[in-house]
């Protein structure tokens, strides 16, 4: 199992920037993937960006060239950087983490961006 808790949500303006940290423990060395997701008031769970053991990433559309995952291996934790934050960024974020083909997730973090 693993376990995961992120921090670092809060309230910002527009064109500010938030850094999500996610702190993982438990089965650690059978993560194949982790990434973040955010789920808006209404709206799907959806992928914002993702990092695989190897380091490669993706990202959602509209977060490119403006988000950065990252992953610290020694400090357990996977960061995402949000730069240029927008209105319709928020959302409760979710860190993920897959293991042994299963999913795993943290409580949330709310990112809240007024215009």
């Amino acid at each position: 199992q693993v376990q995961l808790v992120e921090s670092g949500g809060g309230l910002v303006q527009g064109g500010g920037s938030l850094r999500l940290s996610c702190l993982y423990s438990g089965s650690i060395f059978s993560i194949s993937s982790m990434g973040w997701y955010r789920q808006a008031p209404g709206k799907q769970r959806e992928l914002v960006a993702r990092v695989t053991n190897g380091g490669s990433t993706d990202y959602a559309d509209s977060v490119n060239g403006r988000f950065t995952i990252s992953r610290d291996k020694a400090k357990n934790t996977v960061y995402l950087q949000m730069n240029s934050l927008k209105p319709e960024d928020t959302a409760v974020y979710y860190c993920n983490a897959v293991s042994n083909g299963f999913n795993y997730w943290g409580q949330g973090t709310q990112v809240t961006v007024s215009s």
